[in-house]
């Protein structure tokens, strides 16, 4: 089927791309290879830095999934990390985990432990989660505080647990026979789990599980739309991030082989913050360049700071805080996109390497004329404003019916309850003949009905291709495992495939790899009709989607819905612009203070008295005539 493009700018020169040279990978190797030759000559103390650090970092690369990716603050993550610090030292040295363990031999206790502090924190942070999250604003981050700090004297007021004096005599871990007793084996433990937990985030970022999971920060409404359950995303995030912290206190106290609540207190959760922003908390190498930086400063003020000052105390805290201050004004994405901007400049992005792509599951449209959606009686209140007032509406498949009427004459209020953004007063919704009030969002999506917004929601620094894919969410079913173990490779070569195929339809194809913030709001609002086509949906929602076009892009995009409305979608559009209307619909509903004051034919509404005084002001004339 020939298409035309609704942006008709001549494409942008494309930068070639450089076929050889340095890439990321190839330096993150040559590193990685670096840091394992120069192990057996660096002195001890250099060897216990980078065993902290790599700890650090470990619980720093869950606070970016969780605060920079996810948008979710939190204070508490060194409650977690005691957790699983506590869980190995009280299988390891407790008579009582004996009794329970049944004998199990010493070399097997600590991955015993290991167990059960996974175990318990998954169960603490699910719990924890499923309350925290439901909470926005400062009082998240409050809530964080509030259970980290209980945690922590929780830990020091349980005496089957030592009490403020700790568990001593953690026993050393023990791989296929040989003992890691020595800080220098240790530590090649714990730059190996750091480095497979940096490559398996990795992977789940780029994924539709990861483009699921950036929309959560300022994109959880339009991620509902497309389908996301955003709820569980984030107790998911949530659980992930204090998992690599249990896993961090399991080597915590397997390397110190000694656990008190110290080390878990609210002071050192909000050290791993710093480590998260400074570094740059967005980003996965920031944890590690935060952890390090923060590390190696807060050694070198322990010892310069009582010097200058003439007294100890923890003078380091007011040098951090100073520290976050310079950080956030100068450089608020932190400091590793700095570094990474420069080393761009030599090292190239390792190319991607996807399968050829099979066709994504294709959705059965209904038959031409049937109906695919219908309001009845649908009335918003506000307090004492009705936005509103039993407004009934019918959608078929193959037609286009136009939503208008004066600004403030409530279509997007409508709209936002028609596709399950919002709950409405009273009055019913149906879609595909399913009663669907009261249901979420993803609900309508997953039957087939996307939608556009009239105030853009895009991922502004994401491309216009990782924009549009989103869309196709529901279309795909890999999971966190399988996209970490990259297991989903055919399945996210499908999604770029068709989302590279709708942004070629809607004639944005020179943008594919743009940041959508940097488009102009006219191509913004065709990211959002592409992102929408993406689901291959049987019912499209369209919010003034010929806003900011100019006069030939209008006409291109009335071109695409007059295809789309030949394949048999049904279409609802609401939009200002008359002519464009006019020429398009089959039918228009007009509003006018939230009640349905015409419908029919264009022909019928453009001679319609009652619309004419909405838009024209005739009743209001014709009363001061009087």
């Amino acid at each position: 089927m020939s298409t035309s493009p609704i942006v008709s700018k001549p494409a942008a020169e494309a930068t070639p791309a450089r076929a050889g040279g340095l890439t990321t990978r190839h330096l993150v190797l040559a590193a990685v290879a670096l840091l394992l030759a120069s192990w057996g000559f660096l002195p001890e103390f250099s060897v216990t830095l980078l065993n902290y650090i790599g700890l650090y970092a470990l619980v720093a690369l869950g606070l970016v999934m969780l605060t920079g990716v996810g948008g979710m603050t939190s204070f508490g993550q060194a409650a977690f990390v005691g957790l699983g610090a506590y869980a190995t030292a009280w299988a390891c040295t407790s008579p009582q985990a004996a009794a329970v363990l049944g004998g199990l031999p010493p070399a097997l206790l600590p991955w015993a432990g290991l167990a059960l502090g996974l175990a318990i924190t998954f169960a603490v942070a699910w719990f924890l989660g499923s309350i925290t999250l439901k909470l926005s604003g400062h009082y998240l981050p409050l809530c964080t505080i509030a259970w980290g700090l209980s945690l922590y004297f929780l830990f020091g007021n349980l005496e089957w647990l030592g009490g403020h004096t700790g568990l001593s005599g953690v026993p050393p871990l023990v791989v296929f026979g040989y003992s890691l007793a020595s800080p220098r084996v240790l530590g090649l433990l714990i730059w190996a789990v750091l480095l497979l937990a940096l490559w398996a985030l990795n992977n789940l970022l780029d994924s539709r599980e990861g483009r699921a999971i950036r929309a959560l920060k300022g994109g959880r409404v339009m991620a509902e739309s497309m389908g996301v359950d955003t709820g569980r995303q984030r107790i998911k995030l949530f659980v992930l991030a204090a998992l690599l912290a249990a896993i961090s206190g399991w080597l915590y106290a397997h390397l110190q082989r000694f656990v008190n609540p110290t080390p878990f207190s609210l002071h050192i959760g909000i050290e791993y913050l710093f480590m998260a922003v400074v570094g740059g908390a967005g980003h996965l190498w920031g944890a590690v360049l935060g952890a390090a930086l923060i590390t190696l400063l807060k050694e070198q003020l322990q010892d310069w700071l009582p010097r200058l000052l003439g007294s100890s105390g923890n003078f380091e805290v007011i040098v951090f805080g100073l520290l976050m201050l310079v950080v956030l004004q100068r450089f608020a994405d932190g400091l590793w996109p700095q570094l990474a901007a420069r080393v761009r400049r030599w090292v190239r992005p390792a190319p991607a390497s996807l399968p050829v792509p099979a066709a994504l599951p294709q959705r059965t449209l209904p038959a031409r004329g049937e109906v695919v959606l219908q309001a009845h009686a649908m009335t918003k209140r506000f307090g004492g404003l009705v936005a509103n007032n039993a407004v009934d509406l019918t959608v078929r498949a193959g037609e286009i019916l136009a939503l208008i009427g004066p600004n403030g004459a409530g279509k997007s209020t409508f709209f936002n309850m028609i596709s399950g953004v919002d709950d409405p007063s009273s009055g019913e919704v149906r879609l595909m003949g399913q009663a669907m009030t009261g249901k979420p969002s993803r609900e309508f999506a997953a039957l087939g009905l996307s939608r556009s917004f009239q105030h853009v929601r895009l991922l502004g620094q994401r491309s216009v291709l990782e924009n549009v894919a989103v869309g196709a969410h529901r279309r795909a079913h890999r999971g966190w495992i399988a996209s970490m173990l990259r297991l989903d490779r055919a399945e996210e070569a499908a999604v770029l495939a068709e989302a590279r195929r709708q942004i070629e339809r809607v004639g944005l194809g020179a943008h594919m790899d743009t940041p959508a913030a940097s488009l102009a709001l006219g191509q913004q609002r065709i990211v959002e009709i592409a992102r929408a086509l993406a689901s291959q949906p049987a019912v499209l929602l369209l919010d003034e989607p010929a806003a900011g076009l100019r006069h030939l892009e209008k006409q291109a995009l009335a071109k695409l819905l007059d295809q789309l409305r030949a394949e048999g979608l049904g279409i609802l559009v609401v939009e200002h612009d008359m002519e464009f209307v006019m020429n398009l619909a089959d039918r228009v509903t007009v509003l006018e203070f939230g009640t349905v004051i015409a419908e029919g034919t264009p022909a019928q509404v453009q001679g319609n008295q009652r619309v004419l005084d909405a838009y024209l002001g005739g009743a209001d004339d014709q009363g001061a005539a009087a």
